[in-house]
């Protein structure tokens, strides 16, 4: 895992941590196999998650105008960022 990998894997899970924390959501536990819908995460949660990641890193791999598959999982979500950079 390079140095970058391993920086936009720990700010995504800040965010989720940090916005389910400003959001009241009681969060699972995180691994990369959670799915997302029984993360504990609404939709609002997730679409706050990628606007603080696009300010933070400068990436949005929603908004490239290709066809992203939707994450299922939090190891889909992170490696959706990571490739993306």
């Amino acid at each position: 895992m390079s140095v970058q990998t391993a920086s936009i894997r720990s700010a995504v899970l800040e965010q989720v941590k940090l916005v389910a924390e400003q959001q009241k959501k009681h969060l699972a536990p995180l691994t990369d196999a959670l799915p997302l819908l029984e993360s504990g995460l609404d939709s609002l949660c997730l679409a706050i998650i990628v606007a603080n990641l696009e300010d933070e890193l400068g990436l949005d791999p929603f908004g490239t105008g290709n066809d992203v598959a939707m994450p299922v999982t939090l190891g889909d979500f992170i490696r959706l960022y990571e490739h993306a950079g």
